[in-house]
Order: C-alpha cells, then structure tokens, then sequence
C-alpha cells in the first residue's frame, strides 16, 4: 500500500450509491439512477441526481433507469457505467496506486452478480476489490460492537430489499432477506391512491408522500397534503387532498412482511442470542428507518425495543469507513 492510494468504501444500493473515502468521510450519496438515449446507441447523458430529475419526465428516446432492481444488478451494462463515472467524480486518478475498494452488496446475491460487482469496480479502477455482505457493514456502521460473542440484530431497510440479521462474533448468525421496502412502500402509495381516487401519481410524488405524510403506526401523525395527478377517468390533471391515516392504511400489509420476517429469523435463533437482544434491542439502518413509526410497530409486534441507527441512511458508507480503518479484522 503506497502512501498515495486511497480506500473508499461503497454502499451499492438499489436507491442510492454512497462513497466513504479514508480519511474524509462520505464524499458521495447519489441516487443510483442512470439517464441513457436508447436512439444513440445507449449513450449516458446523466447519472445519479441529474437523472432522477429525469425520471418519467423524458421523450420516449431517454430513458432513466434504475440499474439495480429490488436490489440485484438488472443491467449489467449501466451498473457499470454508474460505478465509473461515480469513482471518476471523486478523481482519484491523481494518486500513484489505484484504491482499494470495499463494495457492500444485498445479502442474496448470486456469485455471478458478486462477480459482476467486481469486475465493473475493477474496470472503474481499482485492483483490489472486497464485498461484504450489507447488514453485517450496516450494523457496524450504527456502531453495534459485532465482533463480541453477543447478540447484535439489525434490520437494514432500503430501497430494494430489507436485510435483518443477527450477529456475533464479527458473523452472520441468522439472516433474512426480502424483496419489500422503500420501493414497494411506493408503489403501494400510487396503486392506493389509483384505486381509491382514481388518480396516477408518479414515482417521486409516490416517495414525497411516504416522507411528509405516511406513517405505519395507527395515529402516530397526523397530516394531510395536496397532490396532483393525472385523472384516470377525464385524462386531465388533477389535485387531491390525502392524509396520514390513509396511507397507514395502505402500507399495513407492506409493514407485515417486515415484522414477519423479522420474526422467522428471531425464531432460528439461538435461545443465548435471543435473550441478548431482549437486552439490546434491534437496531434500524437504511433509508426505510425513516419510515415515520416503522420503529414502534416493529417494537410491537417483535416485543423487544426498537432503535433507529443515527443517519440511518448512511450506516453502510459509514460501515465501510470503520472497516477500511480496521482492514486487519
């Protein structure tokens, strides 16, 4: 290791790419969205923030996509692309050596993906490369001491999948990992608000109403928004007046299949672990912890207290910072 390279750490989500650098921190927290012209060969004209600004709002020859679905490379191709220009921003190449980086990736991913995540950050340049799995990182990161022999759980909420763990000892012990979270809350919003009120609201309408006015936990808020759409039954644009407890309802079933989850794995696990986390409680990362009363229902349902992570949403960047620091562990 040459005194000019850099570590950077990445936390490759579905929703959102954050970059740690040793030494400064998070440097980069971009939304993962790419804006591609399918007339011109695919070429990429924006990524990350630029891009979503993009998305459903472009002529039909650019298209903004999301290169990661439900937390699993859907396009190879733009992945790749994305990394580049992402690692290209921070403008490494001004060093001797090129960096080391740590990739976190969703728990369930195939070895082929593993091995596609790892060439697309070779080719952005880097010559070592190491993955790690997402809810062990992002536990670190909520600053849980994993590397004891005691019972740490995490549930890591984000934009493609939800990751719940339990650790010990500086490993995975039971783990989970489901296809429901921050992108199905919103897609449960638009098909709510279509049905009842025969509108079309659009992704980003969708994700304004799930961080101003929903809330998971029966009369925990109590707000109300307008919202404009496009009218099913006239084609014309329209507003609309929504509130909280509307919403609770739609995204009931949605917070089910998280505290069931998280229960399944509770009960593989060990009665010595188990009884741990009574004592510490489960810690919430990703986005989805700030979910308003995600952490009361859960605490609910699962009996045992509740903790949002701080800045849940950067927990995996920060993960990786602690780690790149302790690369000997």
């Amino acid at each position: 290791m040459g005194a000019f390279s850099k570590d950077i750490g990445i936390d490759l989500g579905t929703a959102n790419v954050l970059i740690y650098m040793k030494g400064k921190g998070i440097v980069l927290n971009e939304p993962a969205v790419v804006a591609i012209d399918k007339s011109d060969n695919n070429k990429v004209l924006a990524v990350g923030e630029n891009a979503r600004k993009m998305i459903g709002r472009t002529p039909g020859n650019i298209v903004a996509i999301r290169p990661l679905k439900d937390g699993v490379i859907a396009d190879f191709d733009v992945t790749e692309e994305m990394l580049k220009h992402f690692i290209n921003k921070l403008k490494l190449n001004g060093f001797f050596s090129k960096p080391r980086i740590l990739i976190c990736c969703p728990t369930n991913v195939t070895s082929v993906e593993q091995k596609a995540i790892r060439e697309a950050a070779e080719k952005a340049g880097s010559n070592q490369v190491f993955l790690e799995e997402e809810p062990k990182v992002a536990a670190i990161g909520a600053g849980m001491d994993i590397y004891q022999p005691s019972g740490n759980m995490v549930i890591d909420i984000g934009g493609g999948t939800t990751d719940i763990a339990i650790l010990s000892m500086g490993d995975i012990v039971t783990s989970s990992s489901i296809k429901m979270a921050g992108d199905r809350f919103d897609n449960e919003i638009i098909s709510y608000i279509k049905r009842k009120y025969k509108l079309l609201i659009g992704e980003r309408t969708a994700e304004d109403i799930k961080i101003n006015v929903a809330t998971v936990f029966p009369q925990a808020r109590s707000v109300s928004m307008e919202i404009r759409g496009r009218d099913l039954v006239s084609g014309l644009p329209r507003s609309i007046e929504i509130t909280s407890e509307e919403i609770e309802g739609s995204l009931r079933e949605s917070v089910a299949i998280i505290s069931q989850a998280a229960k399944n794995v509770l009960e593989q696990t060990p009665p010595e672990l188990s009884a741990d986390i009574i004592d510490r409680g489960v810690i919430l990362t990703g986005g989805g912890a700030l979910l308003h009363g995600i952490d009361l229902v859960l605490s609910k349902e699962l009996k045992v207290p509740v903790f949002i992570a701080e800045n849940p949403m950067d927990c995996v960047a920060k993960g990786t910072g602690i780690m790149l620091e302790n690369f000997k562990k």
